[in-house]
């Protein structure tokens, strides 16, 4: 286990504890999801993995030694891992090539130019090398951020909202670039993040906190297909959630479905369309079903009362 987390217990304040007893376990060579609502503790947990706050008791051991937090370590922080936050601490008179090659060893010049137009090219600011950072926006401060943690190597890589400041053509084209230097490199790798849909298909392991409880902890797959409860269902975007009265009304065997998995059919429950709106890769349809309302996903545009089945 490269980082376990044993009865961690932490508080900003002394009367209202964040995590009461927390644990947690990350394998070696992983990609691993901390999701859950702002105000949960995903940042604040990410502060106490990296050393930035101390706890009140519990352990945090990573690759086999007990970590310390600040009060242990004269320069908060550890030296395997490279945290990028969401202030991105770039030196402002050094170009994006020297802040990238900030912690990269000047013995062989070279080799540390090479390095750092690999790392460059991951994060797409090639063209950008000259640059101050002064002169860059929000989403490329935070790509140099990237870059620079990358530079050392570091056994575990920690992210807090690493895509937030990015447009939807960038995000689609760094984290790809980043989950396959990652894995690449065996670099570990947590990332708390909003967006749990978008980097799905890299996800090896996803970690739902809930106001500093551990709620759930499976694999992509199983958190999606079996959410917990309806908090984690929602994270996953657009979900209609049912009550325990609705689905013995509705015959269900389940809480939660997501729109996708409302379809037409001829044997199903008569519904009455309400709302039909293109949306792109589909049509976005508000039906009521049973006077309850919900949202389904279809490839056409659907006109008419119809009768629907869930998956």
């Amino acid at each position: 286990m490269l980082l376990e987390i044993k009865n961690l217990y932490f508080s900003h304040t002394k009367d209202k504890p964040l995590f009461q007893n927390l644990n947690l376990g990350f394998e070696e060579g992983k990609i691993i999801a901390l999701a859950g609502e702002s105000g949960c503790g995903k940042s604040t947990l990410l502060n106490l993995i990296y050393g930035l706050l101390d706890w009140e008791s519990g352990e945090i051991i990573f690759n086999g030694t007990q970590l310390l937090g600040p009060k242990g370590n004269l320069v908060p922080g550890e030296a395997e891992m490279k945290l990028v936050a969401q202030n991105f601490d770039l030196m402002p008179y050094a170009t994006v090539a020297e802040n990238v090659g900030k912690f990269i060893s000047n013995i062989n010049l070279a080799q540390k130019r090479e390095t750092v137009a690999e790392l460059l090219e991951v994060v797409g600011l090639q063209e950008f090398s000259h640059v101050l950072p002064k002169y860059l926006s929000g989403g490329q401060q935070q790509r140099v951020a990237i870059a620079r943690a990358l530079s050392i190597l570091p056994k575990l890589l920690v992210l807090d909202e690493p895509f937030s400041n990015l447009d939807f053509s960038r995000k689609i084209e760094l984290r790809e670039r980043l989950f396959r230097y990652v894995r690449q490199h065996q670099i570990s790798l947590i990332i708390s993040t909003h967006e749990l849909q978008e980097i799905m298909p890299w996800l090896d392991q996803i970690v739902i906190l809930q106001n500093g409880r551990l709620i759930q902890n499976d694999s992509p797959e199983e958190t999606y297909k079996k959410p917990y409860n309806s908090y984690v269902a929602r994270l996953f975007g657009e979900v209609n959630i049912f009550s325990e009265e609705e689905i013995t009304d509705f015959q269900l065997p389940k809480f939660s479905y997501y729109p996708k998995e409302i379809k037409i059919s001829d044997q199903g429950i008569e519904a009455e369309l309400l709302e039909s709106r293109f949306a792109g890769s589909h049509y976005w349809n508000k039906i009521s079903v049973k006077g309850k309302e919900l949202v389904m996903y279809t490839d056409g545009k659907v006109e008419g009362n119809i009768k629907v089945a869930f998956e």
